[in-house]
């Protein structure tokens, strides 16, 4: 589709699905903002310190490190008159204004009702419809199959780009429309069709967080270092200043990688069971310790 009808078109696109779900989703908070019992939120227990870094971690990571990797989304449409300054700032304050409120909102929900709050870990689509009123569950159904087309339509660009760095020899526009079609049917089956919810999203964000937390760590010590651009021809010559790899930056996110999965615990896939290796010889506790699922494994990979 972006290779037949433009960017252009496909940017219009996000701005009118971004619009059509904010609208539908301030409708649905006022329609059941009578199921938070403030009494009941009042009363739950503060987590230890433990839990309070494992939970910063989750929201870190799924707000924030998870889409990193296509940052370059967020400002390739933009002039180049556009400050870097400006376009992180309003990216950073765009991108988390929607989650932070919805976060907030389901936390009060979440609180009020621990029946609901179990039902949405295996089934959330499920479980907000059973306090939604019949009306309005064709526009709740809307919502959820627009918000997994407005995030491929964003990023569509950079994760085909992805795939043909993998080594796949298709045209662009169809490298996009592969990847577009694989996001979607695998976001789907998460959100619909899987037994558990939470669970593999968990587990995606625990694994997948410490290399891309690397990677990350990597990609902003370059930038906070350089100090003048990149010679942009030489970076697809294997033969430039840059050359073809680069021994110390991948060889820090191996050994980032290393170090964070010592330090973070998988329960949601048993083949994982082997991660966080170093939580017993650093007197964390080890893999049943206070510290286990701390996910520290996150912090350590990006600080390195």
């Amino acid at each position: 589709v972006a290779g037949v009808l433009g960017f252009d078109f496909i940017m219009r696109l996000q701005a009118a699905i971004t619009v059509a779900t904010a609208a539908l989703t301030v409708v649905y908070i006022v329609l059941v903002a009578d199921e938070i019992s403030w009494d009941a939120v009042s009363t739950l227990q503060a987590g230890s310190l433990q839990a309070f870094v494992g939970a910063l971690v989750f929201v870190m990571t799924g707000f924030g490190l998870g889409w990193v990797n296509a940052a370059a989304d967020y400002s390739r449409y933009l002039p180049r008159s556009v400050s870097g300054r400006g376009v992180a700032g309003w990216t950073a304050f765009g991108g988390s204004l929607g989650p932070v409120v919805l976060l907030l909102f389901g936390l009060l929900l979440a609180g009020s009702q621990p029946a609901l709050s179990e039902a949405i870990g295996a089934d959330p689509i499920g479980a907000l419809t059973e306090v939604l009123p019949t009306w309005f569950l064709v526009p709740f159904a809307l919502v959820a199959v627009l918000g997994l087309v407005g995030g491929a339509v964003l990023d569509i660009y950079s994760s085909g780009l992805a795939l043909l760095s993998a080594g796949v020899r298709i045209p662009r526009y169809l490298a996009a429309l592969v990847d577009g079609v694989l996001m979607v049917i695998g976001t789907a089956y998460v959100v619909f069709a899987a037994d558990d919810f939470i669970g593999p999203f968990q587990g995606f964000l625990i694994t997948l967080g410490v290399p891309i937390a690397a990677w990350c760590g990597v990609f902003l010590a370059d930038v906070l270092l350089r100090r003048r651009d990149y010679a942009d021809t030489e970076l697809y010559l294997t033969t430039g200043r840059y050359g073809d790899v680069q021994p110390v930056p991948i060889g820090l996110v191996v050994l980032a990688t290393v170090l964070g999965w010592g330090l973070v615990t998988n329960t949601f896939a048993g083949w994982l069971d082997w991660q966080g290796y170093l939580l017993g010889p650093l007197g964390l506790g080890g893999r049943e310790g206070d510290w286990a699922f701390a996910n520290l494994g996150v912090l350590v990979a990006l600080a390195v």
